[in-house]
């Protein structure tokens, strides 16, 4: 999907991954894959200036695979631990608390994909 994200676009992405897994009979990813895509579009929204990206949902042999693209350089970072009274910046420590493991590649043309995989074993 190609998408410009506002600030309610998420639980409408969200939506459409739930509709995903269930049509692919893995709706015990749902939580994970949800919450994962859900910080990937949020951190669209709040740190990608024209707020574009493509999310990719792909069903792989044992699990999910997904993508969120954006043309925006500046690659994300893990904070190590954060502030306890922040509003933000737990995004990534909570997709890696969730997912079996996720990664960050950088795009052509100066962008980013941050992809994560979620397994059935």
């Amino acid at each position: 999907m190609h998408l410009t994200v506002g600030e309610h676009s998420v639980r409408h992405v969200r939506r459409i991954v739930r509709s995903l897994l269930h049509e692919w009979e893995l709706a015990e990813l749902a939580y994970s894959v949800e919450l994962g895509v859900s910080e990937l579009v949020t951190n669209v929204v709040r740190h990608v200036p024209d707020r574009r990206c493509t999310v990719l949902v792909a069903r792989q042999t044992a699990g999910v695979r997904a993508e969120v693209s954006d043309g925006f350089a500046p690659l994300p970072r893990v904070p190590g631990e954060a502030d306890r009274d922040a509003e933000g910046g737990r995004g990534l420590m909570l997709l890696d608390a969730v997912v079996d493991k996720w990664g960050v590649s950088p795009g052509v043309g100066g962008g980013k994909t941050v992809w994560f995989e979620c397994g059935t074993d």
